[in-house]
């Protein structure tokens, strides 16, 4: 027999059909197969964001991301519903500074620490807010990408109202609330709360989608009076305006294009919900339809239009001087 096959033990026996069990090919192709996608920092026992996120869990912050909004910003994805992250020295402490909720503060570890820091961490530990020490890398992941400068705040989502919670005969006064149409400057928001607030008005009420929901910024302009003001999320606004009707409102739109002017305004005694249009393109269809009247703020001819939350505050206070005069 050729070859080596007369030596003793060069016996070749048939191959195995489970495939090769000796040496090193098997075990090398095993390791070579995925193990599936690598955890989150949070979700890794030995990483520093997992004991991050525990500590957070702890003093009742979220941990996550959230909105990742850079200093109060506009609302992200995800629904009106989410938290919000506001980055930047001073950003934190004007939040600070007008109460705005919050969570948790995440300071960068060896910041180097100005009069806006000392002050952030004073008013943060006097306020109960829990403060953790965080790596620049895992702060700038939290603030996706924004100049955080060392300093972030953790916002807790906004617990809306229901538009229904405005229909209440035992309120005090005559019911009086605004609703926004197409609004998405948060410093509008806040502005009209602020105005809400200072003419005795009970709420004010603002669509699910393609409008501006509570954010920082909107707390900050508010000046402290969204602490008093509920805010109502709708999740179809010309539904709850007909709703709103149905239980005995009027429901007046502001416009440039008005059925009667704000001085000859003589609703204004009368339960009404006030609706603020958009600045560029007014009122919607659908909305200005469900409207009982279309009410316009004279102006001089050198005016094209006013600011939505100007616009609210005028017609704000002309509602409260009117019903202070009926008694």
């Amino acid at each position: 027999m050729a070859g080596n096959s007369q030596r003793r033990g060069a016996v070749r026996k048939g191959a195995s059909k489970k495939g090769a069990s000796v040496g090193s090919g098997g075990q090398r192709r095993r390791g070579l197969e995925g193990k599936g996608p690598t955890p989150r920092a949070e979700d890794r026992p030995n990483h520093k964001a997992h004991k991050m996120a525990k500590a957070a869990a702890k003093s009742g912050g979220p941990s996550s991301r959230g909105t990742g909004s850079r200093g109060g910003g506009g609302r992200r994805s995800g629904g009106k519903a989410s938290s919000e992250i506001v980055a930047g020295r001073n950003s934190v402490v004007e939040a600070l500074r007008a109460d705005v909720p919050v969570t948790t503060m995440y300071v960068a570890g060896r910041i180097d620490a100005d009069d806006r820091v000392r002050e952030a961490l004073k008013t943060a530990t006097a306020k109960g807010i829990a403060v953790l020490e965080t790596p620049r890398g895992e702060l700038d992941r939290l603030t996706d990408g924004a100049v955080h400068q060392g300093l972030a705040l953790q916002v807790p989502p906004y617990e809306y109202a229901h538009p229904q919670d405005f229909i209440d005969p035992q309120a005090p006064g005559i019911p009086l609330v605004v609703a926004l149409d197409g609004i998405t400057d948060p410093r509008n928001l806040g502005a009209i709360i602020r105005s809400v607030a200072a003419f005795g008005g009970h709420g004010v009420v603002v669509p699910e989608r393609r409008s501006v929901g509570m954010t920082a910024s909107a707390w900050k302009t508010s000046a402290g009076a969204a602490a008093r003001v509920p805010v109502a999320l709708a999740s179809n606004l010309t539904r709850a305006l007909e709703e709103y009707r149905k239980a005995g409102f009027f429901v007046l739109g502001l416009d440039m294009d008005g059925d009667v002017e704000l001085p000859g305004l003589e609703l204004a005694t009368e339960p009404i919900v006030i609706v603020v249009g958009s600045e560029g393109k007014g009122l919607s269809r659908l909305v200005r339809e469900t409207c009982d009247q279309i009410v316009s703020i004279p102006m001089s001819a050198a005016t094209e239009s006013l600011n939505a939350g100007i616009a609210a505050g005028v017609t704000l206070y002309e509602v409260a001087r009117r019903r202070a005069q009926a008694g």
